[in-house]
């Protein structure tokens, strides 16, 4: 296991950045946690930077407090969200339970604990999409095991090809040699996270 030159390299360069971009997660309000919540469900298969200029939008219309379809939002070609029908069902259906969601991100449950509910209880969630949302509201140590991940584990020779997340078991599983990864090389396993992003897309957003 190893992290290859350019990534070190990488990491070097943007440390500071990555550190004050988790820094600002752990600075989100509860008042911002809805909206949070909806950029994680619109982003599976779809760019975060399009799903940030939905949750605005969703945003200046109150979509929290007021009735309306996000349907029309979500499907818009100049910043288009895949499988815009289903994911504007998961975003009404989430608003519905919002409650109920709120009130165990509020409650004494760990944050593995906090995870599996929200995956198991939110329509659109899995796992992947849970740690993303609890990272981005502050919580720490909970792998969001997407496609860059993958691949750079099997880059960073942790698995010899791209492992399999496609249950629970996997994913923990998963994570687990993340996690051990992340130790060996003496880097945190969420600013290990960004650096993986950062260096796909050049950029850190969230």
């Amino acid at each position: 296991m190893h992290l290859p030159a350019n990534i070190l390299q990488h990491y070097k360069k943007s440390k500071e950045q990555i550190r004050e971009r988790l820094l600002d997660f752990k600075r989100v309000p509860e008042s911002e946690y809805f909206y949070e919540l909806c950029f994680c469900l619109c982003t599976p298969q779809s760019k975060a930077a399009n799903a940030l200029i939905v949750v605005e939008k969703l945003k200046q219309l109150d979509f929290q407090n007021r009735k309306i379809n996000p349907m029309k939002i979500l499907n818009d070609k100049a910043h288009y969200i895949r499988f815009h029908n289903q994911k504007s069902k998961n975003l009404i259906n989430m608003k519905s339970i919002f409650p109920d969601i709120l009130s165990v991100l509020k409650s004494v449950m760990n944050p593995i604990e906090k995870r599996l509910w929200l995956a198991e209880n939110v329509k659109g969630l899995g796992m992947k999409e849970s740690s993303h949302f609890l990272r981005n509201i502050g919580e720490r140590n909970l792998a969001i095991l997407d496609r860059h991940i993958l691949k750079h584990l099997a880059a960073c020779n942790v698995y010899k090809e791209i492992p399999k997340v496609s249950s629970i078991a996997q994913y923990h599983q998963v994570e687990k040699k993340f996690i051990e990864f992340s130790n060996y090389i003496k880097i945190p396993l969420d600013e290990l996270d960004l650096l993986f992003w950062s260096y796909e897309t050049g950029e850190i957003l969230k």
